[in-house]
């Protein structure tokens, strides 16, 4: 009786192993796979290779300095996995954020670094040239920051131009930065928060997005009944009234304007 109990057990645990296993979902991310395994996804149709782009700065005194790395990262692995056909390159945490002699914009706080825009440009270019040679077709560039938009536009143009002759093509999807301006705010209003709360940096709309994405980020004691922060702090906006439940509505904003429109740029016409 006992060995017929243990057998049985045995089998259950094997199930649910097996059954554990088979929900795990197949990796997005470049850096997860093997050289073999990424040749033969590519082999397979996943040709559009998404390449997240954060930066490193202030986010005043509530939101820590990584928030635009692990937030591009969150929602790029979203993305890619409702395309079905999209692996995520690694996070590009080095962008412009202002000079430094004399500091300008977040470059007045500790923790913020910069490059020069010709050196984002050149890394853009080269990594895109990379994922080119290796058999992607698409190439895609999201920017959860809005300083360096017209860099992404500029890097796609270039290559566009270079790659004419080819059916590989680069592509600036301003979309997923602009959802955040629109689409994302106007529900906001609607669930009646304020200009001034939403805000332009770190205010609720920006800090609602890592609660409901990456909620270690933000130190929730700075929220609630704390003083309104001020500009002096790196907050335009007023962050006290954020929740994870506020920023899932910015999560599918994002994810679906920026999808839609993935999708009608990599259509082959």
């Amino acid at each position: 009786m006992t060995s017929t109990i243990l057998k049985f057990l045995a089998l259950l645990l094997l199930a649910t192993a097996a059954n554990a296993f088979a929900a795990t979902p197949a990796p997005v991310f470049l850096e997860d796979l093997t050289w073999t395994e990424l040749r033969d996804e590519i082999g397979a149709g996943k040709t559009t290779i998404i390449v997240p782009i954060g930066g490193t700065e202030q986010n005043g005194p509530h939101i820590a300095l990584g928030k635009h790395n692990a937030r591009v990262k969150a929602l790029s692995e979203k993305i890619a996995r409702e395309l079905g056909n999209a692996l995520v390159a690694p996070v590009l945490a080095y962008v412009p954020e202002g000079s430094v002699n004399p500091p300008t914009e977040h470059m007045r706080f500790p923790g913020t670094i910069t490059v020069p825009d010709v050196t984002f440009e050149k890394l853009l270019e080269s990594a895109a040239r990379s994922f080119k040679l290796h058999g992607f077709r698409d190439v895609v560039f999201l920017g959860d920051h809005g300083g360096y938009q017209k860099d992404l536009q500029a890097v796609a143009a270039t290559l566009n131009k270079e790659w004419a002759a080819t059916p590989v093509r680069a592509h600036a999807i301003v979309e997923y930065y602009r959802a955040t301006n629109t689409a994302y705010v106007a529900v906001l209003q609607k669930r009646g928060f304020t200009a001034d709360e939403i805000g332009t940096h770190a205010g609720v709309a920006d800090t609602s997005l890592s609660l409901a994405l990456t909620p270690g980020m933000v130190r929730g004691e700075r929220l609630g009944n704390a003083p309104k922060p001020a500009a002096s702090d790196g907050v335009y906006g007023d962050p006290r009234r954020s929740s994870a439940e506020v920023g899932q509505l910015g999560v599918d904003a994002i994810v679906a304007a920026t999808v839609a429109a993935i999708r009608q740029a990599t259509t082959r016409r």
